[in-house]
């Protein structure tokens, strides 16, 4: 209840309709020498999907996702936020876009300052200054959207294991309740169970919470279990866009230098070896089920 009034009073009615758009978008650095990191790119992300963002290194992949929240500026072309307009190097309404854009680094650690749990999430929510037990109610409501509990509201965040840490980092860009939430390599360096609960919890951004989410990964097997939408980045172009199926299966994805996620290498070897259409599957449990009842 805490949660939903406080959406409320900051204008939310849970139904987020706010496209993103770049329109021949390009990023040039000169220094130590001209170099272009992305060029005319042009893509339309639509609201309440998870967006899926890969290519290998120096791609441009994380400079794209800093453009959708205007850490960095095109030096060419312009991205459409809505109702407010990024574009060679400036901005139409800055504290609109931060205020409905959330960015998580692929370091936690480096968004960390505070001491506690408690203080880190709640830095910056200026509502509840003359009470604190509602502050440590929202703080608590807001660490359960990402599977953790009011014992973590002590700890200290440094502390934390890979997976917490990653956790509390969403958290503390929850609580200002954006419309769209970035994620940097949310799972790299983590053990298979941390793994799986941060995937549990990325789902749960859309389907639950009516978020828009962008993953940032080279880890395609990743982006197969959670993405709507995929895009695949090659020397600052866009070579690849679309449904996941449809990118993770197109016959060019490896000479672009992205992995094809291993449960599509096998549907896709079964059609082309044994001419056995599986379906195309997320999971590997569900791919089981399948081959089983080919095999019977």
């Amino acid at each position: 209840i805490l949660l939903l009034m406080f959406f409320i009073w900051h204008g939310k009615d849970g139904e987020y309709i706010m496209e993103i758009a770049f329109k021949n978008v390009s990023y040039t650095v000169k220094e130590p020498f001209p170099k272009i990191i992305l060029g005319d790119i042009n893509i339309e992300f639509k609201s309440g999907k998870i967006n899926g963002i890969t290519g290998p290194a120096g791609s441009g992949k994380s400079v794209l996702a800093q453009m959708i929240n205007a850490l960095i500026l095109p030096t060419k072309g312009s991205i459409l936020i809505g109702d407010s307009e990024i574009y060679e190097g400036k901005i139409s309404n800055i504290k609109n876009i931060r205020s409905k854009i959330g960015l998580v680094y692929q370091k936690p650690e480096e968004q960390f300052f505070l001491p506690t749990v408690l203080k880190e999430v709640s830095f910056g929510i200026t509502d509840f200054k003359e009470n604190q037990r509602q502050k440590e109610n929202l703080v608590i409501e807001i660490l359960q959207m990402v599977g953790l509990n009011e014992t973590y509201l002590k700890r200290n965040p440094f502390t934390l294991s890979s997976g917490e840490k990653r956790k509390v980092a969403i958290a503390s860009i929850l609580i200002h309740d954006p419309e769209v939430i970035i994620l940097d390599e949310p799972t790299i360096g983590l053990d298979n169970a941390s793994k799986k609960n941060i995937i549990k919890t990325i789902k749960s951004l859309k389907t639950k919470y009516n978020k828009t989410v962008f993953v940032i990964s080279k880890d395609t097997d990743l982006l197969l279990k959670i993405c709507d939408y995929v895009v695949v980045l090659n020397k600052g172009q866009v070579v690849l866009e679309g449904n996941k199926y449809d990118v993770f299966t197109n016959k060019n994805l490896e000479d672009y230098g992205v992995k094809r996620p291993d449960i599509i290498n096998f549907e896709m070897l079964a059609l082309n070896k044994k001419k056995v259409k599986l379906g195309y599957r997320d999971e590997i449990n569900d791919l089981m089920k399948d081959v089983y009842r080919y095999v019977k």
